[in-house]
C-alpha cells in the first residue's frame, strides 16, 4: 500500500509540475511577444504580423522614443520620485490607520471602518474631486496632486487592518502595556515588525498604482517638466500616430515613416522593465503577505 500510495504522490506532483511549467510560459509569452516586437522592424510588423523571434530586428522603436533622452529621462525622475514619496508616506500613513483600526481597545473602530468601507460604494464623482483639487486646494500643477489623493485608498486600508489583526495578536498588546511601552511605540517596534508580508504586499500595490498613474497627469498637470512617465509616453504616441496618418515632415523623418508599432512596444517595455525589477526583491514577503491570515493557529 505504501509503495501504491507513493506511486500516486509522485504522478500527482508530475502532473501538479506539468500544469505549472505550461502555465507560466503561457503569462510568459505574451511578454516575450513585447520583447521580440520591440526589436522587430515596424515594416516588418505590418507585413507580417507579431513572431516570438524578430524576423527582421531593428532599433528604431527604442530609437523613436528617446529621441529626446532628457525628456524620458525628466518623466523617468518624476514618476520614480513620486511613486517613492507617494509609496512610503501612504505606508505610514495606512499601516497606522490600519493598526488603530484592528485595537479591540479603539471603541469608535467599527464607525470608522464603516466610513472607509463606505467610500468603496460612493463616491462624489470627476467634477467635484477635480474642483476640490484645482479649486479649493490650489494643487494645480503641483506634484501634490500627484501624491496625496492615492496616500489613503480605502481597500489597502481595509487589507493592512486584517493584516494587522492577523500577525499581532491582542495579548502582545497587553504586554508591552505592561511593560511600559506607548501606543507609538507598539506600533514602531513590534506592529510594523510583525506586519512585513503586510506591509511588502500592500506597499507593492501601492508603488503599481503610483508608477502606472498618467490620469492624474492628464487632470492636473499642464506643466510639461512635471509629467509622469506614463503620461509623457501617452502623448508621444498620439502625436506619432496624428503626425503618421497627416504625412507631416518633421526633421529629417517623415513621420508617415515613424515605427508606430515597434514603439509602441518598446514604449511598454521602457514603462514595466523598472518596476519588474522591484518584484524579485519582495516576492518573499509577497507571497507571504497573501495568505496571512488564511489560516488561524
Amino acid at each position: 500500500m505504501t509503495i501504491k500510495a507513493d506511486g500516486y504522490t509522485k504522478l500527482f506532483k508530475a502532473i501538479a509540475y506539468t500544469v505549472v511549467i505550461l502555465f507560466s510560459l503561457v503569462c510568459l509569452l505574451p511578454f516575450v511577444l513585447i520583447i521580440s516586437a520591440s526589436l522587430t522592424s515596424n515594416h516588418a510588423i505590418i507585413r507580417e504580423g507579431y513572431h516570438l523571434i524578430p524576423s527582421e530586428f531593428s532599433l528604431e522603436g527604442y530609437q523613436a522614443v528617446f529621441r529626446f533622452p532628457e525628456e524620458v529621462l525628466r518623466a523617468y525622475g518624476v514618476t520614480t520620485t513620486v511613486t517613492i514619496i507617494g509609496t512610503c508616506l501612504g505606508l505610514f500613513c495606512m499601516t497606522m490607520a490600519g493598526y488603530v483600526l484592528s485595537r479591540k481597545d479603539f471603541k469608535a473602530r467599527n464607525g470608522f471602518s464603516f466610513y472607509i468601507y463606505f467610500t468603496t460604494l460612493f463616491g462624489g464623482g470627476l467634477v467635484p474631486w477635480y474642483m476640490l483639487i484645482t479649486k479649493y486646494l490650489g494643487w494645480m500643477d503641483s506634484y501634490y496632486a500627484l501624491i496625496v489623493p492615492s496616500l489613503m485608498t480605502p481597500f489597502l486600508i481595509i487589507l493592512m487592518k486584517n493584516f494587522i489583526k492577523s500577525a499581532v495578536p491582542e495579548e502582545l498588546y497587553e504586554s508591552a502595556k505592561i511593560d511600559g511601552a506607548g501606543d507609538f511605540r507598539i506600533y514602531w517596534q513590534i506592529v510594523l515588525k510583525l506586519a512585513m508580508p503586510g506591509i511588502a504586499t500592500v506597499g507593492l500595490f501601492l508603488a503599481l498604482h503610483y508608477w502606472n498613474d498618467w490620469f492624474s497627469s492628464s487632470m492636473f498637470i499642464n506643466d510639461t517638466h512635471k509629467y509622469q512617465l506614463q503620461f509623457y509616453l501617452y502623448n508621444v504616441i498620439n502625436s506619432s500616430n496624428f503626425m503618421a496618418q497627416m504625412g507631416i515632415s518633421t526633421g529629417v523623418t517623415l513621420a508617415g515613416d515613424m515605427p508606430t508599432e515597434s514603439m509602441k512596444m518598446a514604449m511598454a517595455i521602457v514603462v514595466t522593465g523598472p518596476i519588474l525589477l522591484l518584484y524579485p526583491f519582495i516576492q518573499r514577503f509577497f507571497v507571504k503577505g497573501l495568505t496571512i491570515g488564511a489560516v488561524k493557529g
